[in-house]
């Protein structure tokens, strides 16, 4: 294969509410930690251990206020995105990076808002490709 693909989906839990930031012009972005967990026996005690990755997501504009809309901490969801790096530099001159998942596709498993209004039907949508805030 001669190409090369950069291409994340994972299941897990919203850490935190989606917090929303919006810019001139329209667009805005949203942003929320991710959980994801490991589950296995210690072979040597056999102790069940749970092992918790987080995942900084971004959704953007329509995506990002559907997320908004219907999501909460503890929430489940699916998905899809890519890997996006970036460093910046802090007030106090240091160099700060963080790795984030820019999301294409979602689908909300369950929601505790769904569950609260009795409705069946999820959201899902896509993300623009535009990515250019």
């Amino acid at each position: 294969m001669n190409g090369t693909l950069n291409k994340v989906i994972l299941i897990g839990h919203l850490g935190d509410e989606v917090k929303m930031h919006y810019f001139e012009g329209g667009n805005c972005i949203g942003r929320f930690p991710l959980a994801t967990n490991e589950v296995y026996i210690n072979k040597t005690t056999g102790e069940k251990i749970t092992s918790t990755e987080w995942h900084n997501i971004v959704v953007r504009n329509k995506a990002a206020e559907i997320c908004e809309k219907y999501l909460s901490k503890g929430d489940k969801i699916y998905i899809e995105g890519r890997i996006k790096s970036r460093q910046w530099q802090a007030e106090d001159g240091a160099t700060k990076y963080t790795t984030e998942i820019q999301v294409t596709e979602f689908t909300f498993l369950n929601t505790k808002k769904d569950t609260d209004l009795g409705k069946s039907s999820l959201p899902t949508g896509s993300a623009p490709d535009d990515y250019n805030v």
